[in-house]
């Protein structure tokens, strides 16, 4: 199931896979919000690692062809669990503490934007005008969000929990960016198993602190069955559901399924959560839009390369 297998001819099953994939995504960032109320976020974090490790137990085994891990691979998984899964998942679940679901799956929609601008600044790539454009959006969108009061709590509150999430999409625009030295040599499967471990090695010492002094007693099963919810959909189903569906469409036409994250995450704030949208939700929500658009046409690789793993 690797990302750069030829698109075989079923489309409409691809572009299905695609959407859902990235729908599942915003929701399930979206449904952290109440689990940041049940659980300490470092605590949160380390569960979803050690839950998503004991299931993936199967797709840490080297498969036949593949390349034996050696000290620059071992490097890359370490650098990137690091920024992708470690500092990503605090910051993330921080910023989503903070500010409202809907608002963090705007925000994160602009990772096509951030990888544009990584690639830039640190792989010395050259931008188009179209690529400056949706960088710009970006931007925009998340000003927008935040001087119109976009969070759960006012100004005051969303400003820094805006900032966590975006923190976070560039954490996760670093992890594309090394993605790419591990997908000629790895299968997505066991780069994902492998992320997941390292993740779970550096949250451990953090989690056991936090572990120490919370009332596991207290939670409820629902707050539990979210918990697997979240574990799974974000180590496991979204990035399968990702690259399976790569395997159906060409790469220039993923990139626009992007979109399906913030409108997953606003519906599911609506609808689940009881948050209300306001103008600059939806204005940040045509930003995001609009710079999608622009990156798919002109970067699909880079859009490609992250996998729905958000």
């Amino acid at each position: 199931m690797s990302p750069s297998a030829p698109a075989p001819s079923r489309p409409l099953r691809g572009y299905l896979l695609l959407f859902s994939g990235m729908a599942l995504v915003g929701t399930y960032v979206a449904l952290t919000k109440p689990l940041t109320a049940v659980f300490p976020v470092l605590l949160l974090a380390w569960l979803r690692f050690v839950i998503a490790a004991v299931v993936m137990l199967p797709w840490l085994r080297r498969e036949p062809g593949s390349v034996a891990l050696d000290g620059r691979l071992t490097g890359t998984l370490l650098l990137q669990s690091l920024f992708g899964n470690f500092l990503f998942s605090i910051l993330m679940l921080s910023g989503v503490a903070m500010t409202s679901a809907a608002a963090a799956g705007v925000i994160l929609a602009t990772l096509p934007a951030a990888v544009a601008l990584m690639s830039w600044a640190v792989l010395r790539e050259r931008l188009s005008a179209r690529t400056w454009a949706a960088v710009g959006l970006a931007v925009a969108g998340v000003m927008v969000l935040t001087l119109t009061r976009g969070g759960t709590g006012g100004a005051a509150q969303s400003l820094p929990g805006n900032l966590l999430i975006l923190g976070c999409v560039f954490c996760e625009a670093v992890y594309v960016i090394l993605g790419k030295r591990l997908t000629a040599s790895l299968s997505a499967r066991r780069i994902s198993a492998l992320l997941n471990l390292w993740g779970l090695v550096l949250m451990t010492p953090f989690g056991l602190w936090q572990a120490r002094d919370f009332d596991f007693g207290a939670v409820t099963a629902g707050s539990w069955l979210l918990l697997l919810f979240y574990a799974l959909a974000a180590s496991m189903v979204s990035t399968w559901l990702w690259l399976a569906g790569l395997r159906h469409v060409p790469a220039s036409h993923s990139g626009v399924f992007t979109i399906a994250m913030p409108l997953a995450a606003s519906a599911t704030a609506v609808i689940a959560l009881g948050e209300r949208l306001g103008a600059g939700h939806l204005v940040a929500l045509a930003c995001a839009g609009a710079g999608i658009l622009l990156i798919a046409v002109r970067r699909p690789a880079a859009i490609r390369q992250h996998g729905g793993r958000i």
